[in-house]
């Protein structure tokens, strides 16, 4: 057995294991590191350990502890207060507002966990107040920063449409924005309906008849200093992870230094609030999977998928290795890596190029509601503490279906449906 293989069947040994026996993921995957790397691929301690996500890490940390800040002074209830307004109390409109706002934000340059860590304790917040259910909230997050992500200007878009024009490819970015923009918002679509959705519109409309304004339900916010400061840090961050291209997880770091030094009654308690386990467990899954990365495993992986015989049959598993892998680590990274393995297929021209390069963007974006995908992550760690768990089941299993149906729809859709008309 090749230790590719192994470390593949260890990989999914480990969700089996964690499930049943609830096994904490991230510290099963920091020690899986340890021992497939030592002992299969011969690495050293210092090369398993730089595959630790230092920056995952840091951004995890420094939003959340930014946001257990900003809630205890008020600011995201006030936030929320206002986006109701907005809405003018129409609870089944929220997410819709949540992801438009999102893709307006990704679309115009920000990272997609840029995007969702600013835009997802807002969100969470109207999702708690309103009763919405954390799984929708969070999908119209994460999804709304994917689909404004492919634009010309946005991160997703401008990765692969610089990898189509480096290999001299057919490319299109407008059709790559409007493929994707629409197979995600789909996603969004079905998360609605079945996460209550429709129960809040009915009950919106009997609301409207009746007369009832939710926004008379809210609780107006009380203006202090603490609360302005609590505004004004949330601008800040966003003004330099958007405007000014910082990292957003150091600058949330040092917004929360010199909030805490101005506000210490506020800020007592608060890292009690950051999300430790679920940072525990993301970052022990990236740091297996980048082992699995800086050994060759995934390039093992799509040179076997080169060596498929049927071009229609190659472009389908390369499309799911890619969800696959990007449901458990960067999707900007998975995109840099798998998109130029696709070359080969598209040289051949037994594939419609732009089609392919769509489906493929689309299979490793959509899966980025895994809890073990960063902007899966936030949401989960966002989500209230009673609804914790259970929102954390429900991504995972929105996540590893769309592991599955992502790829083979967009497959069907992009590849073999031009490839019976041409």
């Amino acid at each position: 057995m090749t230790p590719e293989i192994i470390a593949i069947i260890v990989l999914a040994a480990l969700f089996i294991v964690s499930t049943i026996r609830d096994v904490h993921l991230g510290v099963a995957c920091a020690a899986a590191a340890w021992l497939v790397g030592v002992f299969v691929f011969d690495a050293t301690v210092p090369e398993i350990a730089a595959g630790f996500p230092a920056d995952l890490f840091i951004t995890l940390v420094g939003v959340t502890f930014l946001f257990a800040l900003a809630e205890k002074a008020g600011a995201i209830s006030a936030i929320v207060y206002g986006a109701v307004k907005l809405v003018g109390g129409r609870v089944a409109l929220m997410p819709w507002v949540i992801f438009v706002v999102t893709a307006l934000i990704a679309g115009v340059g920000a990272a997609t966990p840029a995007a969702a860590a600013i835009v997802g304790p807002i969100a969470m917040g109207m999702a708690r107040k309103h009763d919405i259910h954390p799984v929708l909230m969070g999908m119209a997050v994460i999804q709304g920063a994917s689909a404004g992500s492919f634009s010309p200007m946005g991160v997703y878009g401008m990765i692969i449409n610089e990898i189509v024009d480096v290999n001299h490819l057919p490319g299109s970015p407008a059709f790559l924005f409007g493929a994707s923009f629409v197979f995600i918002l789909l996603t969004v679509v079905v998360c609605f309906f079945a996460f209550d959705g429709i129960k809040h519109w009915k009950q919106d409309q009997a609301d409207h008849a009746a007369g009832v304004d939710h926004t008379a339900d809210l609780e107006h916010p009380q203006w202090s200093a603490t609360l302005i400061a609590a505004i004004a840090a949330i601008v800040i961050l966003g003004v330099l992870a958007f405007g000014l291209d910082l990292h957003i997880g150091f600058s949330a770091m040092v917004i929360v230094v010199v909030f805490t030094a101005i506000f210490p009654a506020v800020s007592r308690g608060a890292v009690g609030n950051v999300t430790w386990s679920t940072v525990l467990l993301v970052c022990g899954v990236v740091m297996y999977v980048n082992l699995l990365q800086n050994q060759g495993v995934v390039d093992w992986l799509g040179h076997s998928v080169a060596g498929i015989g049927a071009p229609l049959l190659a472009a389908l598993v390369i499309c799911l290795i890619a969800a696959v892998v990007s449901a458990l680590a960067s999707t900007t990274g998975i995109l840099g890596a798998l998109v130029p393995l696709a070359v080969p297929f598209l040289l051949t021209g037994e594939v419609w190029a732009i089609g392919l390069v769509a489906a493929l963007a689309i299979s490793a974006s959509v899966v980025d509601c895994s809890p073990f995908s960063t902007n899966g992550a936030l949401m989960v760690a966002f989500t209230d503490e009673s609804k914790r768990e259970p929102a954390y089941r429900s991504f995972m299993a929105w996540g590893f279906s769309l592991v599955i149906i992502g790829p083979v729809l967009s497959w069907l859709a992009l590849v073999v449906v031009p490839g019976l008309a041409s």
